[in-house]
């Protein structure tokens, strides 16, 4: 007898990215399988590639779905370099929750309807901050790149084997940073609490935006030397 592969009623596509997301975030990307996820969802494979072709086309309706709850916000008043700050802003917000799937929206901002509305707002108000075309096109491209590596790189901790907690992971990397010897990397070892862990998220994104804005700042054709 012929298997019925047609989706089950209330299976959408949707759906299915909300539970490969979830997939990602606790597990990372390649837990990600169109296996994995039919079983989640208590179907056979077949059914769910009545909506994505294989699992390319899944991780790429991931990297939409990050993409779309980018919230821009309305143009106003302030200077392009402040509103700038705020587009990022939410461009990070988006990101932040899903590190794993985050390197993912990169061939997709300009293959997607929510990446091109992102693109668009970026250019133009580097026009406005006074970047030709191929100027804005490059310093857009590379602020993007620079803020999607501060969340994939964010400092977190995995414990290993024999290590029972994140805590213990911590303390380690601590005590090895701690450890080097002082003479030779002083600066390294002062600052060995900051660089074991990420104590103050908000704090690291704050100072990756401030970064970003400030380099597209310092080399605006209208920058006062």
């Amino acid at each position: 007898m012929r298997q019925n592969t047609r989706a089950p009623r209330g299976l959408d596509p949707e759906k299915i990215v909300t539970s490969a997301l979830a997939v990602a975030d606790a597990e990372g990307l390649d837990a990600v399988t169109i296996r994995r996820l039919a079983q989640e969802h208590q179907v056979t494979p077949m059914a769910l590639y009545r909506h994505f072709t294989d699992k390319d086309d899944l991780l790429n309706a991931l990297a939409d779905r990050l993409l779309a709850d980018v919230v821009l916000p309305e143009p106003d008043e302030r200077p392009w370099h402040e509103q700038m700050r705020s587009v990022l802003a939410a461009f990070l917000d988006a990101l932040r929750p899903h590190p794993s799937v985050a390197r993912l929206t990169l061939p997709r901002i300009l293959t997607s309807t929510p990446g091109l509305a992102l693109a668009e707002r970026c250019l133009a108000l580097l026009r406005e901050g006074g970047f030709d075309v191929p100027q804005a096109a490059e310093v857009g491209r590379q602020s993007i790149c620079a803020l999607v590596a501060l969340v994939t790189a964010e400092p977190r901790v995995d414990p290993q084997p024999d290590q029972e907690s994140p805590e213990e992971a911590i303390s380690a990397r601590r005590a090895t940073i701690s450890g080097l010897p002082a003479r030779r990397y002083p600066n390294v070892v002062a600052a060995a609490d900051t660089l074991a862990y990420c104590t103050d998220p908000a704090h690291y994104y704050r100072v990756g935006l401030d970064l970003a804005v400030a380099a597209m700042r310092g080399i605006s054709p209208t920058a006062v030397v």
